[in-house]
């Protein structure tokens, strides 16, 4: 298989490895152990070496956002998602990599970094940008509610893209405002996903039983 390398693949890669001036300007003033995980309250829950936060971190992303691309580059249905959405899918690791490396750094050093307010504020948007687009994206493989009700009928595939439209617009809005002011996270966080999520897939098979 001839695996098609583009000039978004390449620049989106080098992004990912834009973090490592940081790493290796800052790398002995890192302490030994680092935290590179957080819960939603932003509390660090998970550790790793500084070699890995610094300098492995970076490259393991490159290499997602690699595989980010093969999938979506070699999606026998690859000209049907909306080319807005196959651009926010090809963007969001690099976006997140500039993101959360510096913030593993600076918080490895001591300094309070509001993770907690950073993260689901991006998340947010990247949810609205995603809800405004998912009803312009026709039938494929990759990107989108890839259910076997929505890959075989194309009426229902659009109605149920329709609706998961408008919940993901709502819910990135909910989550972009809530970053900020922080009420009642985890419950918060548990009600968008299954409203994003499930009815969407609870109206595609109410469909499907309609005989779309």
């Amino acid at each position: 298989m001839k695996v098609k390398v583009d000039k978004l693949m390449i620049i989106s890669t080098l992004i990912c490895l834009l973090p490592l001036i940081l790493s290796l300007v800052m790398y002995d003033k890192l302490p030994d152990t680092m935290p590179i995980h957080w819960d939603i309250n932003g509390n660090p829950d998970g550790y790793g070496s500084k070699a890995f936060a610094a300098i492995g971190l970076p490259f393991m992303m490159a290499g997602l956002n690699l595989v980010t691309h093969f999938v979506l580059n070699t999606d026998p249905k690859k000209a049907y998602p909306s080319a807005v959405l196959k651009l926010i899918g090809k963007l969001t690791i690099p976006i997140l990599t500039v993101i959360l490396v510096p913030i593993a750094i600076f918080a490895g050093l001591g300094y309070d970094i509001p993770i907690e307010k950073i993260v689901p504020a991006f998340v947010g948007l990247l949810f609205i940008a995603t809800g405004n687009y998912l009803p312009k994206s026709k039938q494929n493989y990759t990107i989108g509610i890839k259910l076997p009700w929505t890959l075989n009928n194309e009426i229902n595939w659009n109605k149920t893209h329709r609706l998961a439209g408008y919940l993901w617009v709502i819910g990135g809005i909910v989550m972009f405002v809530n970053s900020f002011l922080q009420l009642y996270w985890t419950a918060v966080f548990i009600v968008l996903m299954c409203v994003m999520t499930i009815i969407p897939a609870i109206y595609s098979y109410s469909l499907y039983k309609k005989g779309f």
